[in-house]
């Protein structure tokens, strides 16, 4: 490496490989609250979940370490089918209890406003987390790639990547940076501090705040309803 490469901040050049543990904890949680959801809503109750549940398992003894510091395109296509196997699964589950809710039957009965809320909260936390691994999965081809350094051009403009402090020159952004940033979109329906530069990026994030203001408006407005 040249000195030119020392002076370029760590996003834009080679760096160590980002260690995946918090990305693995954040998908078994994902699992977790597709099991808890009652039979109504995740039906079929085992098939999605189990098939990721058992995906992760394989990804996880293929690694041998929990650092991605080399291409695995074989493993890089079993964690998208992982992701899409629980995006599947989740946005089923939220389209059944949307028509709950539509019907007021269900979920959506007089009865369950407290499991409502529960179900309708564990949906959108599930959803968020899904949302986090798609960005951190595809942002400038994914963590090798960007560990890399071999795509400049960013698809997300984090804070940091525009300051010029000592500190700033060192951050690139890791899974927790996509968490909190899925999480703002998913509450603010908008970007705060990333932007989306890439078309994909705001195309994903538009279908991201569509489903959470479905859902947190039906949900939210039902439960009120039955509680007045």
């Amino acid at each position: 490496m040249d000195r030119s490469d020392h002076e370029l901040p760590a996003w834009r050049r080679r760096t160590e490989g980002e260690n995946i543990a918090a990305v693995c904890i954040a998908i078994i949680v994902a699992i977790a609250l597709t099991f808890v959801l009652p039979n109504r809503i995740a039906e079929p109750r085992w098939l999605l979940p189990g098939l990721a549940m058992l995906l992760l398992v394989v990804l996880l003894l293929s690694l041998r370490r929990m650092t991605l510091d080399e291409p695995h395109r074989t493993l890089r296509t079993l964690g998208i089918i992982l992701i899409g196997l629980l995006s599947l699964a989740n946005g089923l589950s939220a389209a059944r209890l949307i028509v709950d809710i539509l019907r007021s039957e269900g979920l959506a009965h007089p009865n369950n406003p407290a499991d409502l809320l529960l179900v309708g909260g564990a949906i959108w936390l599930t959803n968020v987390i899904l949302f986090s691994v798609w960005y951190w999965g595809a942002d400038r081809g994914g963590a090798v790639q960007r560990m890399l350094g071999t795509r400049e051009r960013p698809d997300f403009l984090f804070p940091q990547m525009q300051l010029d402090d000592d500190w700033a020159q060192q951050w690139e952004p890791q899974y927790v940076d996509y968490l909190y940033f899925s999480f703002t979109n998913a509450t603010a329906f908008s970007p705060t501090d990333v932007m989306p530069l890439a078309r994909w990026a705001k195309l994903e994030m538009m279908a991201q705040a569509a489903i959470s203001i479905m859902l947190v408006v039906l949900v939210v407005a039902r439960a009120v309803n039955i509680l007045n």
